[in-house]
């Protein structure tokens, strides 16, 4: 039994031994379904093991990629009748133990939501962004894998949220750029688009990986490089990348005013992409 909000409940088999709510003992993928298919599965898939690994876990024979990719479609089919939507797997290690856990294995949780929209869509909002820098993104490997310890995405989203943006850019120690709350970043200069490299601290991420992938098919000039804050004012776009959302071109960053042109080009391409 446990004390929840001063009733004594039975504790729930979702949170018995769950490790990933008492310790943020936890890995995660968010995808996007498009016509009942996850789309990008095979990245998801595979950043989902390698996270597993770094993390340790006990990784189940049965956890191949059509066994959760059925899971996934499973859930969502009873929960939706639209054939697309959005879904997030997390895996935690299943095992009690303190700090030092007594076995290495898994539970998982897939929880989905509806989207109403097949394709990639820019949101209906001119987004406005700055730098968040009360806590500083560390650039080791554990910190470029989807954990739940999340704390720094959480505080930069209610500092946006106090001072009226609609995103914010986090830095790492180093004081350079890294992504933003929720996604990749990149910048448009002229002929040359950037994005920070994977030592910055950013997440390793799916639309990231497959905008570059879009990118150098159709002979963009696409570098990974380190990025300082003030590289921002001389850009002529920026955009962010997620597997939900797509591509999400930034209007304001503090007085500066980008387009969307190169933007709005690579949300065709995407969308070309998955069809």
């Amino acid at each position: 039994m446990v004390n929840f909000n001063g009733k004594i409940l039975p504790e729930s088999s979702q949170l018995s031994n769950n490790r990933g709510f008492y310790f943020g003992d936890s890995v995660f993928e968010s995808c996007r379904i498009k016509s009942n298919n996850i789309l990008f599965w095979e990245d998801h898939y595979f950043r989902l093991m390698s996270s597993m690994r770094i993390m340790r876990f006990n990784i189940p024979d049965t956890f191949t990629p059509s066994f959760l990719h059925d899971e996934i479609l499973k859930i969502h089919n009873h929960n939706s009748d639209l054939d697309h939507g959005r879904a997030r797997i997390s895996v935690f290690r299943s095992s009690s133990g303190n700090y030092n856990p007594e076995s290495n294995d898994i539970s998982y949780i897939i929880k989905t939501s509806e989207i109403h929209n097949n394709n990639y869509e820019f949101l209906n909002k001119d987004l406005r962004v700055d730098l968040y820098k009360d806590y500083l993104i560390d650039s080791q490997l554990i910190n470029r894998i989807k954990s739940n310890n999340k704390s720094i995405n959480v505080l930069a989203s209610i500092y946006a949220s106090e001072n009226d943006l609609d995103n914010c850019i986090l830095l790492n120690k180093n004081r350079m750029i890294s992504e933003f709350i929720n996604g990749n970043l990149f910048l448009v200069k002229d002929n040359l688009i950037i994005t920070p490299n994977l030592n910055s601290g950013c997440l390793d991420g799916v639309m990231r990986k497959n905008i570059i992938k879009i990118l150098n098919e159709n002979n963009f000039n696409v570098i990974e490089a380190d990025l300082k804050p003030f590289e921002i004012i001389s850009a002529n776009e920026m955009f962010m990348t997620n597997a939900v959302q797509g591509i999400q071109p930034i209007k304001y960053y503090r007085k500066k005013i980008f387009s969307n042109e190169v933007t709005s080009n690579l949300l065709s391409l995407l969308n070309t992409s998955i069809n």
